[in-house]
This record gives C-alpha cells, sequence and structure tokens, in this order.
C-alpha cells in the first residue's frame, strides 16, 4: 500500500496467514511476559496484536518504547494460540522481525487515550489530537464524515450545486460580539477565516 504498510488492520484474516505484511500505528498495550512480549497496534481502522519471542534482540527495545508512540511492523501473520473473542482480528497474530519508529512519545499523557474515565473538556481541547484518538471521538467523526457524504450525494443526484463563500470573522475575547472583516476596531488587520456552505 505505501512505505509504511501493506495493510491496514482491519484488513489481515486468517487467509492472510503465513504471508509477510507491514502495518503501522499507534502502540496501545505492551506487554513483557519474560519469554515474550505482545503489542498491540492500532490504527483508524481496527487493532491487532504482534509479538516478539524472548530470543530476539527486539524484545529489550521494544519493551521501552511508551505507549502512543506510532511504529510500523514487519513480520509473517500466523495463528494465535490463545483466541481473543473481544478483537476483530483475535485469531491471528504478526510475528515480528524488523520495526522502525516512526514517532516516539517523549512526554507523559495528560490523560489516558483508551479509557473510560470521564476526562475534563478543557483538557481534551487542550490535546484534541490525543482525544482524536480515543475510540468513541474516532467512530463519532467518521459517523458524521458518512453522513455529510450521504447528504451531499443526494443533493448532487438531484440537481443541486455547492458554493462556498469565505467569511472573515472574529470573536471578542468575551464572546459578546463577532466582528466581520474588516473591523473599526482592529484597522488594518486580517481577522480568522471560517467558510459558509451554501446549497443552491
Amino acid at each position: 500500500m505505501n512505505e509504511y504498510r501493506t495493510h491496514k488492520c482491519n484488513e489481515l484474516t486468517l487467509k492472510n496467514v503465513g504471508e509477510k505484511v507491514k502495518i503501522a500505528g499507534w502502540i496501545q498495550t505492551v506487554r513483557d511476559l519474560g519469554g515474550l512480549l505482545f503489542l498491540t497496534i492500532r490504527d483508524q481502522y481496527g487493532i491487532i496484536q504482534a509479538v516478539i519471542d524472548g530470543q530476539s534482540n527486539m524484545v529489550d527495545e521494544l519493551s521501552k518504547i511508551p505507549v502512543e508512540s506510532t511504529i510500523s511492523v514487519t513480520g509473517v501473520l500466523r495463528k494465535r494460540s490463545a483466541i481473543n473473542s473481544n478483537m476483530e482480528t483475535g485469531e491471528i497474530e504478526i510475528l515480528i522481525e524488523s520495526y522502525i519508529i516512526l514517532g516516539k512519545r517523549t512526554k507523559n499523557l495528560p490523560f489516558e487515550i483508551n479509557d473510560d474515565k470521564e476526562v475534563r473538556e478543557d483538557l481534551r481541547l487542550q490535546y484534541r489530537f490525543l482525544d482524536l484518538r480515543n475510540e468513541k471521538i474516532k467512530n463519532n467523526i467518521l459517523l458524521r464524515s458518512k453522513i455529510i457524504q450521504y447528504l451531499r450525494n443526494q443533493m448532487s443526484n438531484k440537481g443541486f450545486t455547492e458554493v462556498q463563500t469565505p467569511i472573515l470573522t472574529s470573536s471578542s475575547p468575551e464572546g459578546a460580539r463577532d466582528y466581520l472583516v474588516p473591523s473599526r476596531v482592529h484597522p488594518r488587520k486580517i481577522l480568522c477565516t471560517s467558510t459558509s456552505t451554501t446549497t443552491i
């Protein structure tokens, strides 16, 4: 598919067992059982388990990589000895042969990504790039995208034309007034840009 992966995480099935595959995504969990190291790797589409046996010199290196780092792994797909019915790919796993660290997390996370615990809204908005990785938030965004795409297709099929009109606006700090450019209060300054979409 590209230099980072040959498959998305949800594309691999029992039919691919024995194939050499490459995936990329975020490290969700790391489990070091002494003789074995298990990683669960997720992308936008799904999640899959990858494993390294204790005889590999990669065990020490990968066991120290913090979760939510991004990684690309290459290996042979095999059938799991213990099936995980809670995962769509719970019957298979990747025996890692090589890996590339695409982005290593360097700081502590302000909150856990895939946790049911309530997180303050201001903290979630401050670290929006992390909040968007949450499964619930991600699914809401994908659903919204599908709904908008469906509506656009329906309008297009009925002969409507979509026209976008740029609007330059800016809210005052207290939120009491919205300014349209140009503004007498901020002469010769460009304010933020938004877009209004009209279907005709």
